[in-house]
């Protein structure tokens, strides 16, 4: 690369939050490279994608061109009570969630990206360093300098370990499972679990379902016992045992709400983004929309012409005045969510009043805040089931 192609920007990750940042910059005619050496891929997430995140993302993709399921229901499941397993289905708005392969998705934000104007180097970060003119990223055969820089590489993000720190184990979850290859289903099935806290899930994607269970990463179990599980609700479930079963496993953040608040996203020019920004809701472990969100800020503050501190505080403001201040209030209801007597409670009011049952959808498609769950819940005609239901988580 010589310096008259030098770029501005150099983000490190193509996922979506690094490819819809490198794309915001690329339209706003900002020089930008993305470092990555292994996207567009499929993962082992769920692949949900809600309505919100593919409208935010709608000037540069075509939906239509997204293969993907449209889900109608998310069906809440309860096998620990006495007798037979009980169960509730909460119908969804046609535009609340989709479910996609993320091969196809990341795909198509990459080459959005490209064709902006970015430019892509498949080679892995190795290191990145800061210079007094901006950052090297280090790969095994370039340096690539830039003024600014974007980490949108993931839990385990290197721009994170060598501009901040490392998640600690406490703040990270275990997503793991199977892709029940073959096998599908109508709806996303999921179940609270209490030993480890967590949940269950069952998401049927483009040719499989994605079956899988999520816990944190200290809580005293390994990936191997968790899939062990996921294996045992297969078969509990239903869910088509005898299809072809792939594990995965990988880690999210899942932070507490002093986590979020005191939660490192920038620094003197340079922004962390999506997961290696800790952002995801902790609850439900839904990170898209919130990778895509910090990214478009990311690619404004990169783009300033302010110092490089006034930026960098600027991101960090906006990410917890629109982001992070909302997960802080998820994070403190997160324990009580996975309790045994909550998991009850909640079939409980999703089967005897619709109110709930719209609160709940909103939830999923991410149009509910959780710092107005609990005035939400309370203004439903179900006063009592309400005040159970939040005395309980």
């Amino acid at each position: 690369m010589n310096m008259a192609q030098t770029p501005e920007v150099v983000v490190v990750g193509a996922g979506p939050a690094g490819s819809w940042a490198a794309f915001r910059l690329a339209r706003a005619g900002i020089r930008v490279v993305l470092v990555d050496g292994s996207h567009p891929r499929e993962k082992p997430c769920g692949g949900g994608v809600t309505g919100r995140a593919l409208a935010l993302v709608d000037g540069a993709i075509n939906a239509a061109q997204l293969p993907s399921r449209r889900i109608t229901a998310a069906r809440f499941v309860d096998t620990t009570s006495d007798g037979r397993p009980q169960s509730i289905a909460v119908p969804l708005d046609d535009d609340a969630l989709v479910v996609a392969s993320r091969m196809e998705f990341d795909g198509l934000l990459l080459a959005a990206a490209c064709q902006a104007g970015a430019e892509l180097i498949r080679a892995r970060a190795l290191d990145v360093t800061s210079t007094a003119g901006g950052f090297v990223v280090h790969t095994g055969e370039s340096r690539i300098a830039a003024q600014r820089l974007i980490g949108a590489d993931g839990a385990n993000s290197l721009v994170r370990r060598r501009l901040a720190r490392p998640f600690p184990r406490a703040d990270l979850s275990i997503a793991t499972g199977f892709f029940a290859q073959g096998a599908t289903s109508g709806d996303v099935i999921v179940e609270l679990a209490a030993d480890p806290p967590g949940y269950m899930w069952s998401v049927p994607r483009p040719g499989h379902l994605a079956v899988g269970i999520c816990a944190q990463a200290d809580a005293g179990v390994t990936a191997s016992d968790l899939r062990g599980r996921a294996r045992r609700w297969i078969y509990q479930m239903g869910l088509d045992p005898g299809a072809r079963l792939e594990p995965y496993s990988w880690p999210i953040p899942s932070l507490t709400a002093d986590g979020y608040r005191s939660l490192t996203v920038s620094g003197p020019g340079w922004f962390l983004t999506g997961d290696a920004a800790g952002l995801v809701d902790p609850i439900t472990r839904e990170g898209i929309y919130f990778a895509l969100r910090s990214a478009e800020f990311a690619a404004q503050a990169s783009a300033s012409a302010v110092a490089p501190e006034q930026a960098s505080r600027v991101y960090r403001e906006r990410v917890h005045d629109e982001i992070t201040s909302d997960l802080a209030v998820a994070a403190k209801y997160k324990t009580g969510f996975f309790r045994p007597h909550f998991a009850r409670l909640l079939i409980d009011a999703l089967r005897e009043s619709a109110e709930v049952r719209a609160i709940m959808a909103d939830l999923i498609a991410g149009r509910r805040a959780y710092t107005t769950l609990k005035w939400s819940l309370l203004g439903t005609g179900e006063f009592g089931l309400a005040w159970r239901l939040l005395t309980s988580a």
